[in-house]
């Protein structure tokens, strides 16, 4: 039987990487087009998307978002495009601005964890509040699980109703303070989402020098890939990813290790239950 295609995300620019980390790092709206572009024909079928100002600090505003948005859609037919309502670009409902875009899929974190340096606050009425705006627009959610409680949280969320589409949960590992790569865990984690909530699709994210080794046990246990210089600006040790399609490239080659292939953008979307492509 035909192993089920991986869906590989490409996270383009995140809120924390500067060009002084690496330069391939696309800030502006040109750049993380033309970045976009390069990994969709690499083989990444969703873009997770954050956008930065003038002065290259992470902000949610929403004609910002536009103009990417606009921009992925001519260049990139298909893909699904993802808004990040992270912390790090905006504070309270603030984070949501851009919902009323309607992009294909939006982030979303449940709960609230330790990070290296402070805590990412999600507190129950900021969550309520930006999945309200998720379903009232009509955009599936990705949960970000940094913590075991956050798949319990959003399974019990999208059974009660209130997450809209198929229920679509990112296991994150990596980050200091919170969840590690650990291999039993992670097993956990995905046994976990399968038991529970058989219907819903997974995926995994490694940050820094866990990106590879997530996007390996995320193809060998059939679920799906974020790979993108948001998460991780290196190839090794000694060597910057040269693009974002480089680091899409080399997920694309821990899929194939795994007899599996990746996913096009229609199957992308069929697989997550997501309507077709807007046409631009």
């Amino acid at each position: 039987m035909d192993k089920k295609p991986a869906i590989i995300c490409v996270a383009i620019t995140g809120s924390l990487p500067r060009k002084s980390d690496n330069p391939a790092v696309p800030l502006s709206i040109a750049e993380q087009v033309e970045s976009t572009h390069e990994a969709f024909e690499a083989g990444a079928s969703i873009v997770h998307c954050h956008v930065r100002d003038d002065a290259g600090q992470p902000t949610s505003d929403p004609a910002r978002f536009g103009r990417l948005m606009e921009g992925i859609r001519a260049h990139c037919p298909g893909m699904i495009v993802q808004f990040s309502t992270g912390g790090r670009s905006g504070a309270g409902q603030a984070r949501g601005a851009m919902l009323p875009l309607r992009p294909d899929m939006a982030s979303l974190s449940v709960g609230s964890v330790n990070f290296p340096s402070r805590t990412y606050d999600n507190p129950p009425d900021l969550v309520a509040w930006l999945a309200q705006g998720m379903q009232r627009h009509r955009i599936t959610p990705e949960i970000e699980a940094f913590d075991v409680s956050h798949v319990l949280n959003a399974i019990a969320m999208h059974e009660a109703g209130q997450l809209p589409g198929t229920l679509y949960i990112q296991i994150v590992m990596g980050v200091a303070n919170a969840m590690p790569a650990d291999r039993e865990v992670f097993d956990f984690m995905v046994d976990l989402i399968e038991s529970r909530a058989p219907d819903a699709q997974w995926c995994a994210a490694g940050i820094g020098a866990q990106q590879l080794r997530l996007n390996t046990w995320a193809a060998e246990r059939g679920g799906h890939l974020r790979t993108g210089l948001e998460d991780n600006v290196r190839l090794d040790r000694h060597t910057l990813a040269p693009s974002n399609a480089a680091l899409v490239l080399r997920a694309v080659e821990a899929v194939e290790r795994c007899g599996r292939r990746v996913a096009t953008p229609h199957e992308a979307r069929a697989l997550l239950g997501l309507s077709a492509a807007p046409v631009s």
